[in-house]
């Protein structure tokens, strides 16, 4: 009987901080849009899309080729 005593305001806490988070998230339009977000992620947007640039290419082709060609240490050791 006696955490009765315990129970009762900490539930009473509980639901006031829910009832204040609720009206915080109205308030700061939380809930203005709930279709959207959930719409957005099905449809590819072109335009955050990165196209490789022709500096990019080529940078990225050097890249490759000084991997694929034999450093000096490599031909001392033979």
């Amino acid at each position: 009987m006696n955490i009765l005593f315990l129970l009762i305001p900490l539930s009473l806490v509980l639901l006031s901080l829910a009832i204040w988070a609720f009206f915080w998230a109205v308030k700061n339009d939380q809930f203005e849009d709930l279709e959207g977000p959930a719409y957005s992620i099905l449809f590819d947007d072109e335009d955050d899309i990165k196209k490789p640039t022709e500096e990019a290419i080529t940078e990225k082709a050097e890249e490759t080729e000084e991997a694929k060609a034999p450093s000096k240490d490599d031909k001392d050791s033979q």
